[in-house]
């Protein structure tokens, strides 16, 4: 590989990391102007999945055949259902670090699903998620035992646990055509999301889409189109660079997400979550130094 290559691989990999840590701000923008996240997930998605649709009209029929990809469906759905969700409502730093427990659930799910051993440097990562989870968590009064206590919290932890599902079972179908693997993670962005805005809107807990507006209609284009650029530099920088150096530089996805709210006053950052955080983050790139 020539460093060109290389060069321009990790430019791209980058600008994904920074589409998503930044993502948290488009999804607030749209939400002040009365688009609930959980709106903003389906709309956006299913303009890849028309996308794709016109691309590859194929897909749809061997995602219906391949019902193993239908986990894909779900656990992509969850995941952008929660994180989206949850960077609209809670303190996005803490937000972003619960949901890289990824390497936790990894290690959990691909002894289940994969058959893999628990080996030591597993345990390893185990061990530092958890401890960095439990610092993060731990009230700062410690009148109470490290558990979530919002809304936001709960969804990060569900949203890493089924991203890292989401990954584990894009390993065990790497088999299937590329175009129904990203079909199936797009149409579930849009279809849990659809299911769970109907079902809370109907609750009340979640308000209707707004009257149709210039502004919060380009503002979702806009966003639409830049997650299809963030997704399509994933492909080319992944595809170019060796795993453990793809999965180096997604990890400062934190970074941009943690910079970014700090200092639009979407959250804060204190010595034991910068502590917390610092092992939840090794335990990422340990996992990455491992592959």
């Amino acid at each position: 590989m020539v460093a060109p290559q290389a060069g321009l691989a990790t430019l791209a990999l980058t600008f994904n990391a920074f589409t998503w840590g930044v993502s948290w701000w488009p999804f607030r923008w749209l939400q002040e102007r009365g688009l609930h996240a959980l709106w903003a997930t389906v709309m956006v998605y299913a303009v890849a999945v028309i996308l794709i649709s016109v691309w590859r009209p194929q897909a749809w029929g061997q995602l219906w055949r391949t019902r193993s990809l239908w986990w894909i469906v779900l656990a992509a759905g969850a995941t952008n259902a929660s994180f989206n969700t949850a960077v609209t409502i809670g303190d996005v730093v803490r937000v972003v670090l619960l949901f890289y427990l990824m390497p936790l659930w990894a290690v959990l799910l691909a002894r289940v699903l994969l058959g893999e051993r628990l080996t030591a440097l597993a345990a390893v990562r185990v061990g530092l998620a958890l401890t960095g989870a439990a610092i993060v968590l731990w009230p700062t009064d410690g009148s109470a035992w490290p558990v979530p206590t919002s809304t936001g919290e709960v969804l990060a932890l569900a949203g890493g646990f089924t991203f890292a599902l989401n990954n584990v079972m894009l390993r065990r179908e790497a088999h299937q055509p590329d175009s129904a693997r990203a079909l199936a993670m797009f149409a579930g962005g849009t279809g849990v999301s659809l299911l769970a805005a109907l079902w809370l809107g109907t609750a009340g807990a979640v308000p209707w889409p707004p009257a149709p507006a210039q502004g919060w209609i380009a503002g979702m284009l806009g966003l639409a189109m830049v997650f299809l650029l963030s997704n399509l530099a994933l492909q080319y920088g992944s595809a170019r660079l060796p795993a453990n150096a793809t999965a180096v530089v997604m990890v400062s996805e934190v970074l941009f997400a943690s910079v970014s709210a700090v200092a639009l006053g979407a959250g804060l950052v204190s010595w034991p979550l910068a502590l917390g955080g610092v092992l939840i983050l090794s335990a990422s790139l340990l996992a990455a130094w491992r592959r």
